[in-house]
């Protein structure tokens, strides 16, 4: 861990009143950044890009639902803004879907709305040259939106793996894989698979296995359900225990606790404020003495190396949008 960023994450402790003799082995810390975040919004993309060793943000809607097109990074604990060096970029959407592809060491996105156009271009963003560069597959999945993390790279396979969404009118249950190298869309036809949603998916480092959790029809189902996909097929899974049904929340894998974290959903006018863990067989609730000030739903999510623990950024709380950065942090750190 960085000097700057241990002394970020030990401040924002010493802040919430969580000393050493109290920690528990995670807790949520506010990474303090009041002057250079992104605007308040939600539904952005958003990846650890290992190139750059930074969170990697694009677009989202701000709190009146306007879609956004700036590209930011995070690094160290602080943000800032990226401008491409020949200012080319995405345009501005929500919901987009994001991911670091392994195999090509490329962020790749995919899909979004802006409102009146669902998205089905695919962008790959090179961090060792700050470009965006749109491709031209011959074959993609229809436009949609995912507004969580709809995709996740399958290091097994070396294929990124794209599942459901949701379109003003239609909601998905299609499994797409996407080949950087041959920069080509494959849709898969497991023989099971999830109903039609939009839902949060993680790659389960332990379990070499993709994980999708709960998620949401675009209206007013919400569900609890566990799938994995093992690179050919989906299996429902029957936990002894798993969260409360929801819609809009978000997972990472954190090799820390060998588990894939879920924070946060909501159901209706219900917005969660709880942390569970999956692993592998079934989920238990992780208790942290500090939370994120807002439950929030629709909000950016992954796995940070450099501060030991995901990362949140954002999100729709009840009638408003957020513009705060947490980590889950493992506390106290003697490395």
């Amino acid at each position: 861990m960085t000097l700057l960023l241990r002394t970020l994450l030990l401040f924002a402790i010493a802040l919430a009143g969580v000393g050493p003799a109290e920690a528990q082995v995670v807790n949520w810390v506010q990474i303090p950044s009041p002057s250079g975040s992104p605007s308040a919004r939600c539904c952005v993309g958003i990846v650890f890009d290992v190139d750059r060793q930074s969170h990697l943000l694009f677009g989202g809607a701000d709190g009146s639902g306007n879609p956004l097109g700036d590209t930011w990074q995070l690094r160290e604990g602080a943000w800032s803004q990226l401008v491409p060096v020949d200012g080319i970029a995405p345009p501005a959407r929500q919901g987009p879907g994001m991911v670091y592809d392994g195999a090509t060491n490329t962020v790749v996105l995919f899909g979004g709305t802006n409102g009146t156009t669902n998205f089905n271009d695919t962008w790959i963003w090179d961090g060792r040259t700050a470009i965006w560069t749109q491709l031209s597959p011959s074959n993609s999945p229809p436009g949609r939106r995912f507004d969580t993390q709809g995709m996740a790279f399958d290091v097994e396979s070396g294929r990124v793996v794209l599942f459901g969404g949701y379109a003003a009118g239609a909601v998905f249950n299609d499994t797409w894989t996407w080949d950087g190298k041959a920069r080509h869309w494959t849709r898969q036809f497991p023989k099971v698979s999830p109903s039609a949603r939009r839902a949060p998916i993680a790659y389960d480092r332990a379990t070499e296995q993709i994980v999708l959790f709960g998620g949401d029809d675009g209206g007013a189902n919400q569900y609890n359900d566990t799938w994995t996909w093992n690179g050919t097929n989906w299996r429902l899974r029957a936990p002894a225990a798993a969260p409360a049904p929801r819609g809009l929340a978000s997972l990472a894998y954190d090799p820390r606790i060998h588990s894939v974290v879920l924070f946060s959903g909501f159901i209706n006018t219900q917005v969660y404020t709880d942390t569970w863990a999956w692993n592998g067989s079934t989920w238990t609730e992780v208790v942290t003495s500090n939370v994120p000030t807002n439950g929030r739903f629709a909000f950016g999510m992954d796995y940070d190396p450099i501060a030991h623990g995901p990362v949140i950024f954002g999100g729709f709380s009840t009638g408003f949008a957020l513009s705060d950065t947490w980590v889950l942090a493992p506390l106290p750190d003697d490395e």
